[in-house]
This record gives C-alpha cells, sequence and structure tokens, in this order.
C-alpha cells in the first residue's frame, strides 16, 4: 500500500517516518471500523426489536416511528455543535466521549419499568451522542492520511456502518429470541464501553491533523486561512453532497426501522430469518463500499492506464442504479425479484456516504475540514429524521400495510433518483477547489503524534 508521507523526508528519516505514519494511520483506520461498528449496530437494535417492542408497550406503527425518529433529535445539532469543537479538542478525546455516552444511553432500557417515554428519551441522549461520530471520525482519519490516499480508508470507515448492521442482525435477533429485547440494548451498551477502553490505550492523534488553535487564528489574520466558510458550503460540491448525504440517510434509516417489520409482517418471516435478510443487505452495502474504495485507489495510482468518471458523476449513476433496484423491490411480485435487489443493487446507494465526505473535505483547507464536514452530516442526517415517522404515516394511512409499504418504498426510490441526478451533474470536488484556491493536502507533517 502506498506509505502516507513519503515525500518531502530525508532519505534517512523517510523509511522509519514513513513506517511509523502507516503503522498508526492504518491502526487507527481498524479502531474507528471498530467504532464504526458499534454506532450502527446501537442504531440497528430499535428496528430490530420493533416488532417485539410494539408488542409489549402497546405502540402503532406512527409512535414507533417517533420512537425511531427521536434518534434524530439532536442528531444534527450535535453534529454541528461537537465539529465545531474539533477546532479546540483533540478528535481522540471527542471520540472517547462519544463512545460513553452511546453506553449510557443504551443500558437504562435493561429496567424492566422502561417504557415508552424512556425509550424516546434515550433514543434522544443516544442520537445526541452519535450524531457527531462520523464527521469527527473521518476528520480524524483524514489526520493521518494525505488527500490522494483517502479514498480507501473513508471506505473502510463506511464499512463499518454495513458491518455493524451485518453482525448486529443475526446476535441481536439471537439475543431477543433468547433473553428479550431488553438485552439487545444492554450488549450494546456493553460493547461501547469496551471500544472505549480499547481507544483510551491505543487511539492517536495523526501527523497532519490541523495544528492548535492559535496557529488556525493566524492563518486568518494573515489572510491565509482560505476561502470563506459561506463560499465553501455554497458550491456546487457541498450542495450536491448534502443533497446526496440527506437521500442515503433517508434510504438507510428506512431500511434499518421498516424492513425487518415489513419482512415479518407482510412476508410472515421469522425474526431470525429477517435478522438474517438485513444482515445480508449490510453486508451488499459493505462489500460495495470496500469495492468503490479499492477501485478509486487503484484509479488514482494509474491514471494513464485506468478511464475514470468524475467522483459526483459515478457516485449520481450508482443512485440511479439503487432507485431503480428500490422500485422493483417496491413492485414487483414475486419474491424471488424483490430479495435480490435488498442484497445487491440497493446497497449501490451507500456509496454516496464515501464520496460525498471525500469531495467536501477536498474543497476545504484542513482548519476548517471538522467544522465543514459536520454541518454536511448534520444537515444530511435530517433524512434519517424524517424517514422513520414519514414512512410509519404513509403505511398506516394506506388501506393495508402491503399497499403502504409499496408507497413508502416509492418514494425513497423518487428521492434516491432526483439526488443521484444532482449528484452525477454537480457534484465535481476538483473543480471547485481550483475555483476555491485550496490546495490538496500531500504529506504529513515530520512527527507522528500518539496519545
Amino acid at each position: 500500500m502506498r506509505r502516507p508521507g513519503r515525500r518531502g523526508r530525508t532519505a534517512s528519516a523517510a523509511p522509519s517516518a514513513a513506517d511509523a505514519a502507516e503503522q498508526g494511520a492504518w491502526s487507527n483506520t481498524r479502531l474507528l471500523l471498530l467504532f464504526m461498528v458499534v454506532n450502527f449496530a446501537d442504531k440497528a437494535v430499535l428496528g430490530l426489536a420493533g416488532p417485539d417492542i410494539m408488542r409489549d408497550l402497546g405502540l402503532g406503527r406512527e409512535e414507533f416511528g417517533t420512537a425511531q425518529s427521536a434518534f434524530f433529535a439532536l442528531f444534527s445539532l450535535s453534529a454541528v455543535g461537537v465539529s465545531l469543537l474539533t477546532r479546540r479538542v483533540r478528535t481522540t478525546v471527542l471520540l472517547l466521549a462519544m463512545a460513553l455516552l452511546w453506553s449510557v444511553a443504551q443500558l437504562p432500557m435493561l429496567w424492566t419499568a422502561a417504557g415508552f417515554g424512556t425509550l424516546v428519551a434515550t433514543r434522544v441522549l443516544l442520537g445526541a451522542a452519535e450524531g457527531p461520530s462520523a464527521p469527527v471520525a473521518v476528520h480524524h482519519l483524514y489526520g493521518w492520511f494525505p488527500q490522494r490516499d483517502r479514498t480507501l480508508p473513508t471506505a473502510v470507515l463506511m464499512v463499518g456502518a454495513a458491518a455493524g448492521v451485518a453482525v448486529a442482525a443475526p446476535v441481536l435477533s439471537a439475543v431477543i429470541a433468547w433473553w428479550g429485547w431488553r438485552w439487545s440494548f444492554g450488549l450494546v451498551g456493553l460493547a461501547g464501553l469496551g471500544w472505549a477502553a480499547v481507544w483510551v490505550r491505543r487511539g492517536g492523534q495523526g501527523p497532519l491533523a490541523p495544528g492548535p488553535p492559535g496557529r488556525d487564528a493566524a492563518a486568518v489574520a494573515a489572510g491565509t486561512a482560505g476561502p470563506a466558510l459561506r463560499r465553501i458550503l455554497l458550491s456546487p460540491t457541498v450542495l450536491a453532497a448534502v443533497l446526496g448525504c440527506f437521500a442515503a440517510y433517508w434510504h438507510m434509516s428506512s431500511q434499518l426501522t421498516w424492513v425487518p417489520d415489513y419482512l415479518r409482517t407482510d412476508l410472515g418471516w421469522t425474526g431470525t430469518l429477517a435478522g438474517a435478510a438485513v444482515a445480508a443487505g449490510a453486508l451488499a452495502n459493505g462489500a460495495v463500499l470496500l469495492g468503490h474504495g479499492l477501485w478509486e485507489r487503484r484509479s488514482a495510482g494509474r491514471p494513464d492506464r485506468v478511464a475514470r468518471l468524475p467522483s459526483g458523476a459515478g457516485a449520481g449513476l450508482l443512485m440511479l442504479v439503487a432507485a431503480g433496484a428500490v422500485t422493483v423491490f417496491a413492485v414487483a411480485e414475486p419474491l424471488w425479484a424483490r430479495l435480490p435487489m435488498l442484497v445487491g443493487p440497493m446497497a449501490l446507494s451507500a456509496v454516496m456516504m464515501t464520496v460525498a465526505q471525500t469531495a467536501c473535505g477536498r474543497i476545504v483547507p484542513a482548519g476548517r475540514r471538522g467544522p465543514v464536514l459536520g454541518l454536511v452530516v448534520g444537515v444530511a442526517s435530517l433524512g434519517g429524521v424524517l424517514s422513520p415517522v414519514l414512512l410509519g404515516r404513509v403505511i398506516d394511512a394506506a388501506p393495508t400495510a402491503v399497499a403502504g409499504y409499496e408507497r413508502a418504498w416509492l418514494l425513497t426510490a423518487a428521492l434516491l433518483a432526483v439526488s443521484g441526478a444532482c449528484a452525477a451533474v454537480f457534484l465535481r470536488p476538483e473543480r471547485d477547489a481550483r475555483r476555491l484556491g485550496v490546495a490538496a493536502d500531500t504529506a504529513p507533517a515530520p512527527a507522528v503524534h500518539v496519545v
């Protein structure tokens, strides 16, 4: 693999410095992969336990959708607020604090008297703790990798989302079947505590991480801090990335919330079988993300031999394919025609999460990268807020659950199609970076700082 930061070193210092940088970069990538696994297991638990929770607590689908949306009540605000702190607080500290809060938010549901109110309150706290997780993790990771090498580690990080669901679906389904749905919350809470203990010992700040606040303030005073934040946020790349991520969050949230209930209620599947299908879909997401990251890395290393579409065009076309797959999933009569969509083409929308973050990271100076990524995720994650409750209303308002689910999936397909078309036309990070005068990070600093 290409080693971060070999350029610009002296011949005698290059081997040891490059080896240390590479080891630290991929060690932190692996830890953040696990971070995202726990993160998305936390998100998936409510959907997997949904039918049992609705039965035991006497909830309708709209109420259950409200509980799921409660997760996103403070998600966007915390994503923006905590990302702003990255200019003053080390990302290692912020990531640790988030993992600890996840665990605190899950464990109260072990209490047998905890009902709908507790469920909503803990989901709000969980969402506030997890809102900044993706932008802060990406910002931390970009402190280890130069611009040319970021697609693959970003894809690996996003694979954690798929892996979290893939691991959680069968494991938590078994826990729910054996010990009840409350222990599924307890298990993911304990997993968060375990990750935090490892991070304290092994987490590290990267050599490309932004300098201290004083250095950033001096850059602003000297007029060398890069383009105004308003120009960055209103660039076509950022706007297309926000819309694309909004659709991707909507799609992801709708699947986590409603696919288990759809398979159990409308198709008569058992909870274990439905969990296996959700896991298969998550594995497909992971395969798509990792395959895309490897392809981008290979293409970047061989520009003379590999024909490449602009990143926005490629991601937009993949979202259009995903929209077609969701449409087939909604309306195809035979079951054999629908299920392959869930474990195949529908997963292609996940690529937008990687492409959008690397694109936005490209057009913003390192000192402002955390806040910009936080703003992008904060606004885009509103798709996760709206999807569960609005689709729950669509399903409940239909004459039958089958008709309601068909309408819900078609609405999701339309959103994916529109956002995919916009990404294909407007998501152009290299063009906007040139227009904004932002140079790519090409080499890390001489030292590797580990805390």
